[in-house]
């Protein structure tokens, strides 16, 4: 829904005519109680005095200019932003784009994507700019003759902005090319509704929620084919982007020549560390068991359960209510989440605010970010699956996990845990970092993916056989 705002045509009483339109004086009179005053003078007479010069019958007293004046005022709304945006002149992506920006259509959806590849010759000239490792071994050759691209996945509330500082080194690294984009309720990617587009699509299966996981996930690989690559290196943004790079690896292994984990926000399981906390797992898995076989018996009635509950659900996230009250989230703790994942605040500046707040100006940005979070429950509410914390070790790729030690929304020991989790992963933890390495701290961050890249592909068998 969304809210249109105008001014006020009434003017000032003292500035109108004195031969305006007769007025009735029953009509002028229903607002007001007849004990009032208004300007000094009392209303007490049931009958308002005419105006010197006024025509005959023509009542036009202060009550009648109050009410009038009243009026003006409650049509003048006052202009709502959010974030320091004015929802009042929305537009559309396009409208929105940069320089650099790319659409494709992918299942009915417009997905904002750009694309960096620095040419060969113009990384040789730039090539002293970058960053040196170790003389010990000559990692920049190496790393840039692997040929894989690479997909960036951006996380919750972030787009393609928070990659701008990045993409042309990270091309420069691994001499192919780098794209980032927009998923669905974010960025410059075009807002749909899902219930448009369920019934405008023309598959005979049931249509692909825009929103859902399994989205992004395929959109992740269009992007691949997109690069004509076989493989491409995934780096995942903390909470949703790592878990579409992690979700896309297990859709298609064969895809992922390997993982980068920026401040993942995926649950790591406790390694138990003494027979008590074995005692402990073996009594919760035998209760999880007799609540899985409890679950079964009541299946019919708990699908029916199940479906009342999407069917509420998705009234609620879909009301006015719901669209008001998102705005007001945003409005309040939006900037302020910001400025919570740095470690130097001082490194917010008004670009970096303009950058965030940008997808804010795109018409239907609330509604789809309700459709997102409504997808992203009823994901977790569908079809139980293994969780992901029991797959981890089924990872066999090469996995390169960074974190920063100031970071305050995902704890860095969550991220250290969650590499002693995945067989042979790597780990690296920045110092005097918040959430964001790739933002915060570009040096450190790129430094840390070179020495992995180093590491993983730094033969010319292991650049083959990433190839391959």
């Amino acid at each position: 829904m969304y809210c249109s705002y105008y001014h006020s045509s009434i003017c000032h009483p003292l500035t109108r005519s004195l031969t305006q339109p007769q007025i009735e004086p029953s009509k002028s009179n229903l607002f007001f109680p007849t004990k009032f005053k208004f300007w000094g003078r009392s209303s007490m007479s049931p009958t308002p005095t005419p105006r010197a010069g006024a025509g005959a019958g023509s009542v036009s007293g202060y009550g009648a200019d109050y009410s009038e004046q009243l009026l003006g005022t409650q049509r003048k709304q006052k202009r709502q932003s959010v974030a320091g945006i004015d929802q009042d002149e929305l537009l559309d992506p396009e409208m929105l784009a940069d320089a650099d920006s790319c659409f494709c259509n992918f299942k009915g959806v417009q997905i904002h994507h750009k694309i960096c590849h620095e040419e060969e010759e113009e990384e040789q000239q730039e090539a002293h700019h970058s960053i040196q490792l170790h003389s010990s071994h000559p990692s920049t050759s190496v790393a840039k003759k692997i040929g894989l691209p690479m997909v960036l996945l951006h996380g919750f509330g972030a787009s393609v902005f928070s990659w701008n500082r990045v993409m042309k080194p990270l091309s420069q690294l691994v001499g192919a090319k780098v794209l980032s984009f927009d998923r669905p309720a974010f960025g410059l990617t075009s807002r749909v509704s899902f219930m448009e587009h369920s019934s405008s699509s023309s598959e005979d299966s049931a249509p692909l929620n825009p929103y859902s996981m399994a989205f992004s996930v395929l959109a992740t690989l269009s992007f691949i084919d997109l690069l004509a690559a076989e493989k491409a290196i995934l780096i995942g943004r903390h909470s949703a982007g790592c878990l579409v790079a992690v979700d896309t690896y297990f859709e298609a292994p064969e895809r992922v020549a390997a993982l980068v984990l920026i401040a993942p926000a995926i649950l790591a399981p406790i390694v138990p560390q003494n027979p008590f906390v074995r005692i402990w797992k073996a009594l919760s898995n035998f209760c999880m068991h007799i609540v899985k076989v409890a679950m079964q018996m009541m299946k019919g009635m708990m699908d029916m359960v199940r479906t009342l509950y999407r069917k509420a659900l998705s009234a609620i996230l879909r009301s006015t209510f719901a669209i008001v009250l998102v705005r007001m989230i945003i409005d309040k703790f939006g900037i302020p989440a910001i400025r919570n994942s740095w470690c130097d605040a001082n490194q917010i500046n008004d670009h970096v605010l303009d950058g965030y707040t940008k997808p804010l100006r795109v018409k239907g940005w609330d509604k789809a970010l309700l459709e997102y979070i409504l997808a992203m429950v009823t994901d977790s509410a569908s079809e139980p699956k293994p969780p992901l914390a029991n797959r981890l070790t089924e990872i066999s790729c090469p996995v390169l996990i960074i974190t920063g030690d100031k970071d305050r929304i995902v704890p860095s020991w969550n991220a250290e845990r969650l590499s002693q989790a995945i067989p042979g992963s790597n780990f690296e933890l920045i110092k005097n970092c918040g959430h964001l390495p790739h933002e915060e701290r570009v040096e450190e961050f790129l430094l840390a993916v070179e020495k992995f890249l180093w590491k993983v592909f730094g033969t010319q068998e292991q650049i083959l056989q990433a190839t391959a």
